[in-house]
């Protein structure tokens, strides 16, 4: 049954808003300031100065601009780190945009196996209506970068430096799925008239060809080999000859990156802690490494990142970062704003309830550089973040303990520091299959 509002009912409203005390006060505050800055809490400002008792020196921060590369930012950040140290090149940076190159190349193609797949199902079925929503993004999540890199290498940022759609990748994302799109017709309509598999592989490999074609004439030409030179720090020159991005990535970065998986925290129901996860239809590199998540309980996510950092070495995490975020001042804390007091509401949320009401997912990915133990027990964090150096301090935001608890999803860890049940749950079991809209499919950008 359904009810209407009428004149008594605002009516009864408008004696209850009377009612309070300062409501009078708060609303023109609020008509003023706006509620954010009406709501702002100055104890936080005050506790989340910039002071760490476990850090680690990272330097100058990335700026991914207009792009939503967050995650590829954060990963490529946590390898550059020890090689600015090991080979003393201070301002170092890895190429964003030649992993972005193969990260829009692979995902036009998954996108595209994934029509033929599913060309049997009706228009309007929930997965194909899925794939059509967006058939290639920026956005991504750790595992794509390792099927990435796996595959492809890395190259210093000086041999594939950024370019405008790069930098700014509106007009090239717009392109490109209107492309996709449009070769999803035509994909449907070959597989549903009965084409063998290697008809539809040449209408595909055809598609796949312009794909190409626009991605070097958006982003450059990802090389094959090339010379990379340097003077480091204390001013000697270093000269390499002839390497690959694959012989650059072992001799620079030199990382097994089978050896750094992703540890997530997510209390829905659906999810009991102590499991693998996967999602469908996610991922980028067709035959490349599968999205898994170990699902584990927040204090447990803090405990590894933790021992990762006191051993000299930062941490890839995924978060909600607009949420009681303070761009500016680079402060992540959920008491910086107290929307319940000004308004007189309850807002409260558990971490579960805002998952399963569609109110948090993941949406950004950063690098944790530090953190503040008292007693043993962290306070705040200190976040490496990819939005340039106007923001924060230098760049670098403070994180509370709490914010962490409510809205940290993920934390990339070597398993090194898995407890023997966590690595052997992790290397052992078959991941549950998510569906493919499950807020732990999200991808940070």
């Amino acid at each position: 049954m359904t009810k209407e509002i009428n004149s008594d009912t605002i009516k009864a409203f408008k004696q209850k808003l009377a009612s309070q005390p300062s409501a009078a006060i708060a609303a023109r505050t609020v008509a003023k300031n706006g509620i954010l800055a009406s709501s702002e809490n100055l104890s936080s400002k005050i506790a989340m100065d910039q002071t760490f008792s476990v850090e680690i020196d990272t330097g100058s921060v990335a700026n991914q601009k207009q792009s939503g590369r967050c995650w590829m930012f954060a990963a490529l950040n946590t390898m550059r780190h020890p090689l600015q140290t090991n080979f003393k090149i201070k301002g170092f940076e890895l190429s964003q945009n030649y992993t972005n190159f193969w990260d829009k190349f692979e995902k036009s193609n998954w996108f595209l196996e994934n029509v033929i797949n599913t060309a049997s199902l009706p228009l309007g079925d929930r997965k194909v209506d899925f794939l059509m929503t967006t058939p290639q993004q920026d956005g991504g999540q750790w595992d794509m970068l390792v099927a990435l890199i796996q595959k492809y290498g890395l190259v210093p940022k000086s041999v594939m430096p950024e370019t405008y759609s790069s930098s700014k990748s509106s007009e090239l994302n717009n392109l490109l799925n209107l492309k996709l799109r449009k070769d999803a017709v035509e994909l449907r309509k070959v597989v549903n008239a009965g084409n063998d598999d290697a008809v539809i592989q040449a209408h595909k490999d055809e598609m796949m060809a312009e794909v190409y074609r626009i991605l070097v004439y958006a982003l450059g030409t990802p090389p094959d080999t090339f010379d990379f030179e340097y003077r480091d720090d204390d001013k000697e020159y270093h000269q390499f000859s002839n390497l690959t991005p694959k012989s650059f990535f072992e001799k620079f970065v030199g990382w097994n990156l089978e050896d750094y998986v992703s540890v997530i925290n997510s209390p829905q129901s659906d999810k009991p802690y102590n499991h693998t996860y996967t999602v469908e239809l996610l991922g980028n590199v067709v035959g490349g490494r599968q999205v898994k998540h170990l699902n584990l309980e927040v204090e447990e996510l803090k405990r590894l990142a933790i021992m990762q950092l006191q051993a000299g070495e930062t941490v890839w995490f995924g978060s909600d970062v607009g949420q009681s975020s303070e761009r500016q001042l680079g402060i992540m804390d959920t008491a910086f704003y107290d929307r319940e007091e000004l308004f007189g509401i309850d807002l409260s949320m558990t971490k579960a309830e805002r998952l399963d009401h569609a109110e948090s997912l993941m949406t950004h990915a950063m690098v944790l550089t530090g953190v503040d133990l008292v007693e043993g027990k962290p306070t705040k964090w200190k976040v490496e973040n990819s939005w340039g150096d106007k923001v924060g301090k230098k760049g670098y935001f403070v994180m509370s303990d709490d914010w962490f608890s409510e809205f940290v999803y993920q934390v990339v860890i070597n398993k090194l520091y898995l407890n023997d049940a966590e690595k052997t749950t992790y290397e052992n079991e078959e991941p549950k299959v998510l569906a493919p809209w499950d807020p732990m499919g999200s991808l940070a950008d």
